[in-house]
């Protein structure tokens, strides 16, 4: 049996949790601190929490915030947002945190995610890599919550951050992002074939099927927002996760 990590993940905005569709279009849905206390009541494998709004007010991670968040979380637990410094990346990690992710800065200052894995080892640096496709231009990499357009393809940004020492790839696609609509299978594909350090795959489940074809594509572990705090068909907040036991017969027994 092989056991893939499903991985919830929490956007931060205002202090309080929202979700967002398409990268937009936010919808409160509660404390970052009671979802955390239900994630550890159902035995998830690990969390990830992401400051949407730190980069965009130029500003470093809330330490106290994370601090908080951190100390009610019994399972590992990764954080974004705001990050450009190693001095950030330590405090972070002493205040109970056990990854960093990194999305603008390993754009603009590659560097700083060599500096980090050699520092804390490349298992503790994970890069977000934001998708959005264009019709005639293809697949490319997004910063600034999906409104600045790197110019590169996914593919060659994931094998460049591989190369500076990351330990693994958050790949989200902004198009299917809230929507319920699968992953983009196709992308997990492309970029998972071109490196050889794990892929995360994030932006669309509706479910364990979906995380089961997203293993088949070449994710080595599968991540959501909506499918973990909304109910369909009207969206209404409810924070949940698959019971170990479906997580088992229906996803690790099966691929």
């Amino acid at each position: 049996m092989r056991r893939i990590r499903v991985i919830p993940v929490l956007l931060l905005h205002k202090g309080g949790l929202i979700k967002s569709v398409k990268f937009k279009d936010y919808k409160y849905v509660g404390d970052p601190i009671n979802a955390v206390k239900i994630f550890n009541e159902k035995e998830v494998d690990e969390i990830a929490v992401i400051d949407i709004d730190a980069t965009r007010e130029n500003r470093g991670p809330d330490i106290k915030k994370i601090t908080e968040i951190a100390g009610e979380a019994f399972m590992p637990m990764a954080y974004g947002g705001g990050i450009t410094t190693v001095e950030q990346i330590k405090e972070i990690y002493y205040n109970g945190i056990e990854k960093v992710i990194i999305n603008k800065a390993a754009v603009e200052t590659p560097d700083l995610i060599t500096r980090a894995a050699k520092l804390f080892g490349n298992q503790s640096v994970t890069v977000s890599v934001d998708v959005k496709k264009h019709f005639l231009k293809g697949a490319r990499v997004y910063t600034d919550n999906g409104k600045t357009n790197t110019g590169l393809t996914p593919e060659e940004f994931a094998k460049r951050m591989e190369n500076a020492g990351a330990g693994e790839i958050l790949l989200n696609s902004i198009d299917r992002d809230g929507a319920f609509a699968g992953y983009d299978y196709e992308l997990i594909s492309k970029v998972s074939s071109v490196i050889g350090i794990p892929v995360i795959a994030c932006g669309g489940a509706s479910g364990l099927e979906d995380f089961k074809k997203a293993v088949h594509s070449g994710a080595s572990a599968v991540a959501a927002g909506s499918l973990f705090v909304f109910q369909l068909p009207h969206r209404a907040v409810l924070i949940s996760y698959p019971a170990q036991q479906d997580l088992k017969d229906k996803l690790y027994n099966q691929i």
